[in-house]
C-alpha cells in the first residue's frame, strides 16, 4: 500500500501540476478530488492555507511557496526547477491550529441557506457542515456563538443573536416559538474557532478593530447578496461550511418506511 503523503507533499504535487498559482480552498478541493489524503480533518482548507503561510512566514526567501495574492499562492522558480520536489525546506510540518494571517479573524465559518428539515430538532441539535466536499470529519455547529438569519425561501424575515445560549438552542427554540411555521431555511457566522478536530474552540482574547468593518461588510455581502456587489463577503477568513445532513434523517426515514410497510402485511 502506497504511504499517504504528508499535507506539504500533496500541496507541492497539486501546485506543480497547475500552470497557475492557486487559492488555499482550491489546492485543497484538489488534495480531495485527486484522493492524495485520507485523513483530511475537519478543516483541510485552513489546514493547506496553515502549511503554506507557516512556510512564507518563517523561511522567508527560502520557503518553496509564493504569495501572489490574499489566500491565493504558487510554487517558485527555484522550486519548479527542483527535481525530485522535497518536502519543505525549513519548517516542519504543522497543524491547522497554529496561528495565521487567517485563522483567528472574527467570522470563523459561516454557512449560507442551510435546510431546516436537514436536522433532528430537539433541546440540543446536530447542525453538522464540512468545509469541503469530500471531507470526512463533519463538525457540528450546535455550541457555535454568532449571528444567524431566519428565511421564508429566499426572503429574510429574521435576524437574531447567539450569546446566552448557542446557535442550536435558538434555532430550536425557533421551531417553538411565532416564528414556527415562518422559516424552512437558515444562515449562521460564527465567531469560534474551529479546530482540525471538528471540535469549537474558545473566542479569541481581543480582536484587532481594522478587521471589525471588513468583517461587517463581509457578512452584509454575503447574507443580502446585493445585485451591485459583484464579489462575495471575500473578508470572510474562512470558507463557507456546507450542510451535512443529520444520519438520524435517513434512519427515521427508513423505520418510518419499514413501519408502514409491516403494516400492509
Amino acid at each position: 500500500m502506497a504511504k499517504e503523503l504528508t499535507w506539504r507533499e500533496a500541496i507541492d504535487k497539486v501546485l506543480a501540476a497547475s500552470p497557475v498559482p492557486l487559492h488555499y480552498n482550491e489546492i485543497a478541493e484538489k488534495i480531495i478530488s485527486d484522493q492524495l489524503r485520507k485523513n483530511l480533518g475537519a478543516t483541510p482548507a485552513a489546514t493547506v492555507n496553515a502549511q503554506i503561510s507557516c512556510s512564507i512566514k518563517h523561511d522567508g526567501a527560502s520557503s518553496p511557496y509564493i504569495r501572489v495574492t490574499k489566500g491565493t499562492f504558487g510554487l517558485s522558480s527555484a522550486t519548479r526547477e527542483a527535481v525530485p520536489m522535497v518536502e519543505g525546506k525549513l519548517t516542519p510540518p504543522i497543524e491547522a491550529s497554529e496561528d495565521d494571517e487567517d485563522q483567528y479573524a472574527i467570522i470563523t465559518s459561516f454557512g449560507m441557506f442551510w435546510q431546516r428539515n436537514a436536522i433532528q430538532w430537539n433541546y440540543s441539535p446536530k447542525l453538522l457542515g464540512v468545509q469541503q466536499l469530500g471531507s470526512t470529519t463533519p463538525v457540528d455547529f450546535n455550541k457555535q456563538l454568532g449571528i444567524y438569519l431566519l428565511y421564508d425561501s429566499r426572503e429574510v424575515i429574521y435576524i437574531g443573536r447567539t450569546t446566552d445560549r448557542p446557535l442550536g438552542r435558538r434555532l430550536y427554540e425557533h421551531t417553538l416559538d411565532r416564528l414556527a411555521v415562518r422559516w424552512d431555511r437558515f444562515s449562521w457566522f460564527g465567531l469560534l474557532p474551529v479546530l482540525e478536530n471538528g471540535q469549537l474552540g474558545d473566542f479569541p482574547s481581543n480582536y484587532e478593530s481594522t478587521k471589525i468593518i471588513p468583517t461587517l461588510e463581509a457578512i452584509l455581502i454575503e447574507a443580502l447578496e446585493p445585485r451591485q456587489n459583484r464579489k462575495r463577503g471575500d473578508d470572510l477568513s474562512r470558507v463557507e461550511f456546507t450542510q451535512y445532513e443529520d444520519p438520524e434523517i435517513q434512519k427515521n426515514k427508513i423505520r418510518t418506511s419499514l413501519e408502514a410497510a409491516l403494516k400492509k402485511l
